[in-house]
Protein backbone atom coordinates (compact mmCIF):
# COMPACT_ATOMS: atom_id res chain seq x y z
CA UNK A 1 0.00 0.00 0.00
CA UNK A 2 1.40 3.35 -1.08
CA UNK A 3 1.19 6.43 1.21
CA UNK A 4 3.12 9.52 2.36
CA UNK A 5 2.58 8.99 6.05
CA UNK A 6 5.22 7.00 7.88
CA UNK A 7 3.49 5.09 10.58
CA UNK A 8 6.58 3.15 11.69
CA UNK A 9 7.16 3.81 15.46
CA UNK A 10 10.90 3.17 15.11
CA UNK A 11 11.30 5.95 12.54
CA UNK A 12 9.39 8.44 14.71
CA UNK A 13 11.53 7.59 17.73
CA UNK A 14 14.69 8.01 15.67
CA UNK A 15 13.64 11.45 14.49
CA UNK A 16 12.82 12.49 18.06
CA UNK A 17 16.18 11.27 19.30
CA UNK A 18 18.00 13.14 16.53
CA UNK A 19 16.10 16.31 17.41
CA UNK A 20 17.03 15.98 21.07
CA UNK A 21 20.69 15.53 20.14
CA UNK A 22 20.56 18.71 18.07
CA UNK A 23 18.94 20.57 20.97
CA UNK A 24 21.52 19.30 23.44
CA UNK A 25 24.32 20.14 21.03
CA UNK A 26 23.00 23.64 20.52
CA UNK A 27 22.58 24.12 24.25
CA UNK A 28 26.12 22.99 24.99
CA UNK A 29 27.49 25.12 22.17
CA UNK A 30 25.65 28.16 23.52
CA UNK A 31 26.77 27.46 27.05
CA UNK A 32 30.44 27.16 26.07
CA UNK A 33 30.20 30.24 23.85
CA UNK A 34 28.74 32.21 26.78
CA UNK A 35 31.40 30.90 29.15
CA UNK A 36 34.29 31.76 26.86
CA UNK A 37 32.70 35.10 26.09
CA UNK A 38 32.47 35.87 29.80
CA UNK A 39 36.10 34.81 30.34
CA UNK A 40 37.18 36.90 27.39
CA UNK A 41 35.29 39.88 28.76
CA UNK A 42 36.85 39.40 32.20
CA UNK A 43 40.33 39.16 30.65
CA UNK A 44 39.67 42.34 28.68
CA UNK A 45 38.54 44.09 31.87
CA UNK A 46 41.73 43.03 33.69
CA UNK A 47 43.86 44.23 30.78
CA UNK A 48 42.10 47.59 30.72
CA UNK A 49 42.39 48.08 34.48
CA UNK A 50 46.06 47.14 34.31
CA UNK A 51 46.65 49.61 31.46
CA UNK A 52 45.02 52.45 33.43
CA UNK A 53 46.82 51.55 36.71
CA UNK A 54 43.49 50.75 38.36
CA UNK A 55 44.04 47.01 38.74
CA UNK A 56 43.85 45.80 42.36
CA UNK A 57 45.94 42.80 43.41
CA UNK A 58 44.39 39.31 43.32
CA UNK A 59 41.89 38.86 46.15
CA UNK A 60 43.79 36.33 48.26
CA UNK A 61 42.07 37.57 51.41
CA UNK A 62 39.36 39.77 49.91
CA UNK A 63 40.80 42.63 52.00
CA UNK A 64 42.43 45.23 49.77
CA UNK A 65 45.06 46.36 52.26
CA UNK A 66 46.08 42.75 53.03
CA UNK A 67 46.23 41.82 49.36
CA UNK A 68 48.16 44.99 48.57
CA UNK A 69 50.76 44.08 51.20
CA UNK A 70 51.26 40.73 49.47
CA UNK A 71 51.60 42.68 46.22
CA UNK A 72 54.29 44.83 47.85
CA UNK A 73 56.20 41.81 49.19
CA UNK A 74 56.11 40.23 45.73
CA UNK A 75 57.62 43.26 44.02
CA UNK A 76 59.93 44.46 46.81
CA UNK A 77 61.84 41.50 48.25
CA UNK A 78 64.03 42.42 51.23
CA UNK A 79 67.42 40.77 51.17
CA UNK A 80 68.10 38.60 54.23
CA UNK A 81 66.11 40.53 56.86
CA UNK A 82 67.12 39.88 60.47
CA UNK A 83 64.29 41.80 62.15
CA UNK A 84 60.62 40.98 61.50
CA UNK A 85 57.81 43.32 62.58
CA UNK A 86 54.40 41.67 62.92
CA UNK A 87 50.94 42.66 64.08
CA UNK A 88 47.96 44.60 62.78
CA UNK A 89 47.74 48.18 61.54
CA UNK A 90 49.51 49.63 64.60
CA UNK A 91 52.56 47.53 63.75
CA UNK A 92 52.32 48.42 60.07
CA UNK A 93 52.00 52.17 60.70
CA UNK A 94 54.03 52.72 63.88
CA UNK A 95 57.49 51.65 62.71
CA UNK A 96 59.96 53.58 60.58
CA UNK A 97 62.52 51.07 59.36
CA UNK A 98 64.98 53.77 58.35
CA UNK A 99 65.08 55.00 61.96
CA UNK A 100 65.74 51.47 63.23
CA UNK A 101 68.67 51.12 60.82
CA UNK A 102 70.02 54.50 61.89
CA UNK A 103 69.66 53.83 65.60
CA UNK A 104 70.57 50.14 65.62
CA UNK A 105 73.29 49.54 62.99
CA UNK A 106 73.20 46.10 61.47
CA UNK A 107 69.41 45.80 61.63
CA UNK A 108 67.71 44.78 58.38
CA UNK A 109 63.98 45.22 59.05
CA UNK A 110 61.03 43.64 57.28
CA UNK A 111 57.65 45.01 58.25
CA UNK A 112 55.41 41.98 57.86
CA UNK A 113 52.39 43.52 59.59
CA UNK A 114 49.02 43.53 57.86
CA UNK A 115 46.05 45.74 58.59
CA UNK A 116 42.94 44.60 60.42
CA UNK A 117 44.28 41.39 61.92
CA UNK A 118 43.45 39.75 65.23
CA UNK A 119 46.31 38.29 67.26
CA UNK A 120 45.72 34.74 66.04
CA UNK A 121 45.91 35.98 62.44
CA UNK A 122 49.06 37.99 63.13
CA UNK A 123 50.77 34.88 64.46
CA UNK A 124 49.61 32.95 61.39
CA UNK A 125 51.32 35.53 59.18
CA UNK A 126 54.38 35.51 61.45
CA UNK A 127 54.76 31.74 61.13
CA UNK A 128 54.47 32.00 57.35
CA UNK A 129 57.15 34.68 57.12
CA UNK A 130 59.45 32.95 59.60
CA UNK A 131 59.29 29.82 57.45
CA UNK A 132 60.19 31.86 54.39
CA UNK A 133 62.81 34.18 55.99
CA UNK A 134 65.33 32.01 57.88
CA UNK A 135 67.71 34.94 58.49
CA UNK A 136 65.27 36.61 60.91
CA UNK A 137 66.71 36.59 64.44
CA UNK A 138 64.46 39.15 66.16
CA UNK A 139 60.68 39.48 66.04
CA UNK A 140 58.81 42.59 67.19
CA UNK A 141 55.06 42.27 67.70
CA UNK A 142 53.32 45.62 68.25
CA UNK A 143 49.81 45.24 69.62
CA UNK A 144 46.76 47.06 70.93
CA UNK A 145 43.84 45.72 73.02
CA UNK A 146 41.56 45.40 69.99
CA UNK A 147 43.92 42.77 68.53
CA UNK A 148 43.27 40.49 71.51
CA UNK A 149 39.49 40.52 71.44
CA UNK A 150 37.28 38.29 69.30
CA UNK A 151 39.89 35.90 67.90
CA UNK A 152 37.27 33.16 68.09
CA UNK A 153 35.24 35.01 65.46
CA UNK A 154 37.85 34.84 62.70
CA UNK A 155 39.84 32.03 61.09
CA UNK A 156 43.59 31.93 61.69
CA UNK A 157 44.44 31.65 58.01
CA UNK A 158 44.28 35.13 56.54
CA UNK A 159 45.17 33.68 53.15
CA UNK A 160 46.20 30.37 51.63
CA UNK A 161 49.89 29.90 52.44
CA UNK A 162 50.58 27.76 49.39
CA UNK A 163 49.16 30.36 47.04
CA UNK A 164 50.90 33.22 48.89
CA UNK A 165 54.20 31.33 48.61
CA UNK A 166 53.74 30.93 44.88
CA UNK A 167 52.69 34.53 44.36
CA UNK A 168 55.20 36.30 46.63
CA UNK A 169 58.28 34.10 46.68
CA UNK A 170 58.06 32.09 43.47
CA UNK A 171 56.73 35.02 41.43
CA UNK A 172 54.27 32.87 39.53
CA UNK A 173 51.99 34.61 37.04
CA UNK A 174 49.37 36.72 38.80
CA UNK A 175 46.65 36.28 36.18
CA UNK A 176 45.60 32.82 37.25
CA UNK A 177 44.85 34.08 40.75
CA UNK A 178 42.29 36.53 39.42
CA UNK A 179 40.40 33.50 38.12
CA UNK A 180 41.00 31.36 41.22
CA UNK A 181 39.74 34.19 43.44
CA UNK A 182 37.07 35.30 40.99
CA UNK A 183 35.17 38.19 42.60
CA UNK A 184 33.97 40.77 40.05
CA UNK A 185 32.09 42.87 42.60
CA UNK A 186 35.12 43.16 44.87
CA UNK A 187 37.38 43.80 41.87
CA UNK A 188 35.27 46.67 40.59
CA UNK A 189 34.84 48.18 44.06
CA UNK A 190 38.58 48.18 44.71
CA UNK A 191 39.37 49.37 41.19
CA UNK A 192 37.54 52.62 41.96
CA UNK A 193 40.02 53.60 44.69
CA UNK A 194 43.25 51.63 44.46
CA UNK A 195 45.04 54.05 42.14
CA UNK A 196 44.32 57.00 44.42
CA UNK A 197 45.25 54.98 47.51
CA UNK A 198 48.60 54.03 46.00
CA UNK A 199 49.20 57.70 45.19
CA UNK A 200 48.42 58.68 48.82
CA UNK A 201 45.42 60.71 47.68
CA UNK A 202 42.97 59.11 50.16
CA UNK A 203 44.41 60.36 53.42
CA UNK A 204 42.58 58.01 55.78
CA UNK A 205 43.21 54.86 53.78
CA UNK A 206 46.52 55.16 51.90
CA UNK A 207 48.25 52.12 50.44
CA UNK A 208 51.76 53.51 50.55
CA UNK A 209 54.79 51.54 51.70
CA UNK A 210 58.35 52.42 52.61
CA UNK A 211 61.13 50.22 51.27
CA UNK A 212 60.82 48.12 54.45
CA UNK A 213 57.05 47.62 54.16
CA UNK A 214 56.05 50.26 56.74
CA UNK A 215 52.78 52.14 56.13
CA UNK A 216 52.99 55.92 56.70
CA UNK A 217 49.77 57.63 57.80
CA UNK A 218 49.81 61.45 57.94
CA UNK A 219 46.31 62.90 57.56
CA UNK A 220 45.78 66.66 57.83
CA UNK A 221 43.55 66.36 60.88
CA UNK A 222 42.23 63.61 63.09
CA UNK A 223 39.00 61.61 63.20
CA UNK A 224 38.34 61.77 66.91
CA UNK A 225 38.66 58.63 68.98
CA UNK A 226 36.85 56.63 66.26
CA UNK A 227 37.05 53.29 68.14
CA UNK A 228 34.53 52.25 70.78
CA UNK A 229 35.21 50.07 73.79
CA UNK A 230 36.76 46.77 72.65
CA UNK A 231 35.16 43.40 73.21
CA UNK A 232 36.30 41.38 76.25
CA UNK A 233 39.82 39.99 76.03
CA UNK A 234 39.88 36.56 74.39
CA UNK A 235 42.06 33.84 75.88
CA UNK A 236 42.61 32.22 72.49
CA UNK A 237 44.34 35.40 71.30
CA UNK A 238 46.92 35.14 74.08
CA UNK A 239 47.27 31.40 73.49
CA UNK A 240 48.27 32.16 69.89
CA UNK A 241 50.95 34.56 71.13
CA UNK A 242 52.15 31.93 73.59
CA UNK A 243 52.56 29.35 70.82
CA UNK A 244 54.57 31.82 68.74
CA UNK A 245 56.76 32.61 71.75
CA UNK A 246 57.49 28.90 72.27
CA UNK A 247 58.42 28.46 68.63
CA UNK A 248 60.82 31.40 68.75
CA UNK A 249 62.36 30.07 71.94
CA UNK A 250 62.99 26.68 70.33
CA UNK A 251 64.59 28.37 67.33
CA UNK A 252 66.64 30.73 69.52
CA UNK A 253 65.05 33.83 68.03
CA UNK A 254 64.24 36.83 70.19
CA UNK A 255 60.76 38.23 70.70
CA UNK A 256 59.83 41.74 71.78
CA UNK A 257 56.14 42.37 72.43
CA UNK A 258 55.20 46.04 72.45
CA UNK A 259 51.93 47.50 73.72
CA UNK A 260 51.41 50.54 71.51
CA UNK A 261 50.64 54.00 72.90
CA UNK A 262 46.93 54.73 73.28
CA UNK A 263 45.05 58.01 73.21
CA UNK A 264 44.64 59.28 76.82
CA UNK A 265 41.04 60.36 76.20
CA UNK A 266 40.14 56.91 74.85
CA UNK A 267 41.62 55.25 77.93
CA UNK A 268 39.67 57.58 80.18
CA UNK A 269 36.49 56.81 78.27
CA UNK A 270 36.67 53.00 77.99
CA UNK A 271 38.78 52.14 81.05
CA UNK A 272 38.34 54.82 83.65
CA UNK A 273 39.67 52.71 86.54
CA UNK A 274 42.49 51.16 84.52
CA UNK A 275 41.41 47.58 85.24
CA UNK A 276 40.95 46.56 81.60
CA UNK A 277 44.42 47.66 80.53
CA UNK A 278 45.92 46.16 83.69
CA UNK A 279 44.46 42.76 82.68
CA UNK A 280 45.72 43.25 79.14
CA UNK A 281 49.19 44.02 80.46
CA UNK A 282 49.23 40.99 82.76
CA UNK A 283 47.96 38.61 80.08
CA UNK A 284 50.62 39.73 77.58
CA UNK A 285 53.35 39.16 80.16
CA UNK A 286 51.93 35.75 81.07
CA UNK A 287 51.72 34.66 77.42
CA UNK A 288 55.49 34.98 76.94
CA UNK A 289 56.52 33.90 80.45
CA UNK A 290 59.10 31.15 80.50
CA UNK A 291 60.82 32.33 77.33
CA UNK A 292 64.11 33.93 78.35
CA UNK A 293 64.45 35.39 74.88
CA UNK A 294 61.10 37.18 75.04
CA UNK A 295 60.59 40.64 76.50
CA UNK A 296 57.62 42.93 76.98
CA UNK A 297 57.65 46.71 76.63
CA UNK A 298 54.57 48.63 77.67
CA UNK A 299 55.11 51.68 75.47
CA UNK A 300 51.68 53.00 76.38
CA UNK A 301 52.90 53.45 79.93
CA UNK A 302 56.61 54.12 79.42
CA UNK A 303 56.76 56.27 76.27
CA UNK A 304 55.31 59.75 76.44
CA UNK A 305 53.52 60.66 73.21
CA UNK A 306 53.32 64.32 72.11
CA UNK A 307 49.94 66.02 72.48
CA UNK A 308 49.14 65.89 68.77
CA UNK A 309 50.48 62.37 68.27
CA UNK A 310 47.20 60.56 67.65
CA UNK A 311 44.93 60.53 64.61
CA UNK A 312 42.43 58.34 66.49
CA UNK A 313 42.36 56.20 69.62
CA UNK A 314 45.18 53.85 68.61
CA UNK A 315 47.06 55.22 65.59
CA UNK A 316 50.01 57.60 65.59
CA UNK A 317 50.67 60.07 62.79
CA UNK A 318 53.81 59.41 60.77
CA UNK A 319 55.60 62.56 61.93
CA UNK A 320 55.51 61.13 65.47
CA UNK A 321 56.51 57.61 64.47
CA UNK A 322 60.12 58.77 64.10
CA UNK A 323 60.38 59.39 67.85
CA UNK A 324 58.53 56.19 68.70
CA UNK A 325 60.88 54.20 66.44
CA UNK A 326 63.89 55.71 68.21
CA UNK A 327 62.49 54.45 71.51
CA UNK A 328 61.81 51.07 69.93
CA UNK A 329 65.40 50.90 68.68
CA UNK A 330 66.58 51.56 72.23
CA UNK A 331 64.50 48.63 73.44
CA UNK A 332 66.01 46.42 70.75
CA UNK A 333 69.52 47.45 71.79
CA UNK A 334 68.75 46.69 75.43
CA UNK A 335 67.34 43.25 74.65
CA UNK A 336 70.34 42.47 72.45
CA UNK A 337 72.75 43.56 75.19
CA UNK A 338 70.84 41.39 77.66
CA UNK A 339 71.11 38.43 75.30
CA UNK A 340 74.84 38.92 74.82
CA UNK A 341 75.33 39.24 78.57
CA UNK A 342 73.46 35.99 79.17
CA UNK A 343 75.56 34.28 76.50
CA UNK A 344 78.79 35.43 78.11
CA UNK A 345 77.54 34.34 81.53
CA UNK A 346 76.47 30.95 80.18
CA UNK A 347 79.87 30.52 78.51
CA UNK A 348 81.73 31.31 81.73
CA UNK A 349 79.73 28.56 83.44
CA UNK A 350 80.49 26.05 80.73
CA UNK A 351 77.12 26.33 78.96
CA UNK A 352 76.45 27.26 75.39
CA UNK A 353 79.95 26.34 74.21
CA UNK A 354 80.20 25.21 70.59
Amino acid sequence: MNGSVDTCPASAAGRAEAYQRRVRGGYLLGMFAGLFGMLGGFAALLAWLNHTDNLPPPAFSNSLCVDEKLHFLRHNPINQPNLLVIGSSVAWRHVDGDVLIEQAPGVRPLNGAFCGLHANQSTYVANWLLDREPTVRQVVMIVDPLDFAGCWKVPDDVFNREHADQYVYQRTSRWGYYMRYFSPRSLLRNAKTVKAQRANEIEWDPLVFTRHGDGPLEPHGDRGLFYDKPDPLDGSCFAALGKLSKRLQQEQRQLLVVSTPLHPQWKAKVDADGSFLARFDAKLSAAIAGNAGAHYWNADREWVAPRDAFVDAIHLRWSVVHGFSEALAEQLRETEHARLGESVLAGSRGFGAP
